[in-house]
């Protein structure tokens, strides 16, 4: 079968900015399906398995993980890429890799991190993320980190703070000159929104959490399930919500598409820079979708992320990584002795900020089990 075409403003592989550490071509695949193929064997992919999305991974077998998470993402990432003939291995490996810097416990893990961190730099998952590719992954013996291609790690580092970005060279022009992405990195990032808005959903329905009268406030949920329901008279419960989660996703990812197509069309970039430089996002929904996906975010953000029982345990998490950070710093030798000897050769130029980002990287790296595996460790020791 003949290889497709991509389109002029799609990110080719055989004109990558290429690697920090030159590498021979593989005679295989293409440079960014390298890229992908690192993530995946990957420590970090790996972790992501017991790691939260919405419900802490050991609450039960049924609900998401971030990796779980992450190849949905992907998916819908390859969907839009294909239909808008750009680059689907590039846009597959940044969907995998997105959440690659995730904390245990989720968002509310990082928030507690970056709580420890703020006297030593902050901690900040997409920074992190390209941590994990540049430098803390050890696999290859010619280099640090997974050697990802350029646009891979452009397209990782979603968010970046303009004191950041002066630190990150060439990775880091593009928030200081406030340009964009490639499309490849902009479908990656609205296909993760897309993902996590209708999959918590499904998620947040199985735990008791969300029922359909709260969510039928939503008129992008009411619409589809009214069509369900009158389309089929004898679906039980578990049947309805998928179908009405399945509908909602190709509702809304076929509305970006056709928008994402006029306003490439309207721009017409004639290569990857010409994307870069636009001042507004070319992946985009219509404005009557966005503002019904809004809607949807808002009724999720207060009837089930500001849930009690979810809020109970973001508490604990919260509390775990503080209690974890503090116990690390004060008593290195609770950690492995790998990272202690590490510790002990940063000691002697005594900078506590060194330190402090080692045992950040350290406790990043956990998933939930272990996390609160470590926390009833050294808690019953201190008794």
């Amino acid at each position: 079968m003949a290889l497709r075409e991509l389109a002029t403003f799609a990110v080719s592989a055989t004109e990558s900015k290429g690697r920090v550490y030159k590498e021979d071509q593989s005679d295989y695949r293409s440079e960014f399906q390298r890229d992908r193929d690192r993530i995946i064997h990957c420590s970090a992919f790996r972790r992501l398995e017991y790691k939260t999305q919405v419900f802490v991974n050991h609450e039960g077998d049924m609900f998401r993980t971030r990796l779980t998470h992450s190849i949905e993402v992907a998916q819908i990432g390859r969907t839009i890429a294909r239909a808008l003939n750009v680059n689907e291995d590039l846009t597959e490996a940044i969907c995998l890799a997105h959440d690659l810097g995730h904390t245990p416990f989720g968002h509310a893990g990082q928030d507690a991190l970056n709580n420890c961190m703020k006297n030593f730099g902050g901690f900040e998952h997409n920074l992190q993320s390209l941590r994990i590719v540049d430098v803390l992954e050890e696999r290859y013996p010619n280099f640090p980190g997974l050697n990802l291609t350029y646009e891979t790690r452009e397209g990782i580092l979603k968010h970046c703070s303009q004191k950041n970005a002066l630190e990150l060279g060439e990775l880091g022009k593009r928030f200081i000159k406030n340009n964009k992405p490639s499309l490849e990195a902009q479908i990656a990032n609205i296909a993760d929104e897309i993902a996590y808005n209708n999959h918590d959903i499904d998620d947040g329905l199985r735990a008791n959490l969300l029922n359909i009268n709260l969510l039928s406030k939503s008129v992008l949920f009411e619409d589809n399930l009214k069509e369900v329901v009158k389309k089929w008279k004898t679906l039980n419960e578990r049947q309805i919500r998928h179908e009405v989660v399945r509908r909602m996703i190709n509702y809304i990812v076929s509305d970006l598409i056709e928008n994402s197509r006029r306003l490439i069309q309207s721009y017409q970039p004639g290569n990857v820079d010409a994307v870069r430089e636009s001042r507004q996002s070319l992946i985009k929904m219509g404005e009557f979708i966005e503002k019904k996906h809004n809607d949807l975010k808002r009724i999720l953000r207060k009837e089930l992320y500001e849930h009690e029982q979810v809020q109970l345990m973001t508490e604990q998490a919260k509390k775990t990584i503080q209690y974890l950070f503090d116990a690390y710093m004060k008593n290195p030798i609770l950690l492995t002795d790998e990272l202690q000897e590490r510790i002990k050769e940063n000691m002697k130029s005594k900078n506590e900020r060194k330190k402090a980002r080692m045992i950040a990287d350290y406790i990043a790296g956990m998933t939930d089990r272990f996390a609160l595996s470590e926390y009833k460790r050294i808690s019953n020791q201190n008794k």
